[in-house]
């Protein structure tokens, strides 16, 4: 299970720069752009930016009470559909081991790989940091990404690192935003999208059927946290960012 928080945002939010055209979401698990970020991304398709999916696994450790081979599939088909309802519809997913993610050269070369074919503007992933505030820990799988991400935008930019991938370097990524974070710099407003962030996380049906609190609400869940978060930048929901610079 993947716990996170509710935190009230700091004070001195900034609002999201949206001034760019291609964004490129890198998760580990199905599910975890939905926990907040989906939102911000129907906002984003909305106004005809181009945001793309990769996710790392297939999520098929997330359902402790099914074998993995039968997990993955429904959970892809899951992500899939989720993706759909935000106006996404270019998701790849790589084959990374669910919950045995590390941040090695391996999946470097993977993202970086991920970064020169896509080009994006903006990279977008979820809470890299240790815990989500408060008396919690993260799970393994987000801290490597994020770590093993963040590397991989400055080794994507370099001409002298995985020069055998045979792909252009791309140093044109201005910004990583993770949501989620217990250190948000940022927020989008997603006052008028929530209801889109809200029905693409429904569509992870079989995940949710295996949660309980606050957590298996996707409304009631999203609803608390962006009305926390919309005061901070003057709006009535938003979803938080902390945003890192290559």
């Amino acid at each position: 299970m993947h716990i996170r928080s509710a935190m009230l945002p700091p004070i001195d939010l900034q609002v999201f720069p949206e001034d760019w055209d291609r964004a490129l979401a890198v998760v580990a698990h199905p599910d975890d752009m939905e926990y907040g970020a989906a939102s911000a991304v129907a906002r984003w398709t909305s106004q005809g930016k181009d945001v793309r999916y990769l996710l790392l696994t297939k999520g098929e450790a997330g359902i402790s009470s099914m074998p993995p081979e039968e997990v993955g599939p429904v959970r892809m088909a899951e992500q899939i559909a989720s993706c759909a309802v935000v106006g996404v519809t270019d998701v790849e997913f790589l084959d990374h081991p669910d919950g045995l993610i590390e941040a090695n050269m391996a999946l470097r070369r993977d993202l970086a790989a991920a970064i020169r074919t896509n080009t994006p503007d903006v990279v977008l992933s979820i809470n890299f940091r240790e815990g989500w505030g408060g008396p919690s820990w993260n799970h393994a799988d987000h801290r490597a990404t994020g770590i093993a991400l963040l590397d991989a935008v400055r080794d994507a930019a370099n001409p002298s690192i995985f020069g055998e991938l045979g792909l252009d370097p791309w140093d044109g990524v201005r910004l990583v935003a993770f949501s989620g974070s217990p250190q948000p710099s940022h927020a989008v407003d997603v006052t008028d999208t929530i209801d889109a962030g809200i029905e693409s996380l429904r569509c992870h049906e079989l995940y949710l059927a295996n949660l309980d609190g606050d957590m298996a609400d996707p409304g009631g869940f999203l609803r608390a946290n962006a009305e926390q978060a919309g005061p901070g930048i003057g709006v009535e929901l938003a979803t938080t960012f902390e945003i890192l610079q290559p």
